[in-house]
């Protein structure tokens, strides 16, 4: 399912109009962005687990030459599911 499935599927099941709908998801996305870019957790009980989580520097090798190259640290987003989102998958 992409973004405007979503919000089709949001917009029939809140009785709002596709556009409304659109925007809704539009604001859910970008506040959930601001808050894991200010690296805040957002847990949203029951879905999942937005986090920020630290790689250190360290020194990989690259694959053509085989030499050694520093890699700098960086920060990622992970998402860790939560309980009523695994029950639903499996």
């Amino acid at each position: 399912m992409r973004k405007p499935e979503l919000a089709a599927a949001i917009a029939e099941s809140a009785d709002l109009s596709k556009d409304k709908a659109g925007q809704v998801l539009n604001v859910i996305l970008d506040e959930i962005t601001n808050s894991v870019a200010k690296g805040e957790d957002v847990a949203l009980i029951g879905f999942g687990t937005f986090t920020v989580r630290e790689r250190a520097a360290r020194t990989g090798k690259n694959p053509q030459t085989g030499a050694p190259l520093n890699i700098p640290a960086s920060k990622n987003v992970a998402f860790k599911p939560g309980k009523a989102l695994k029950d639903a998958v499996s």
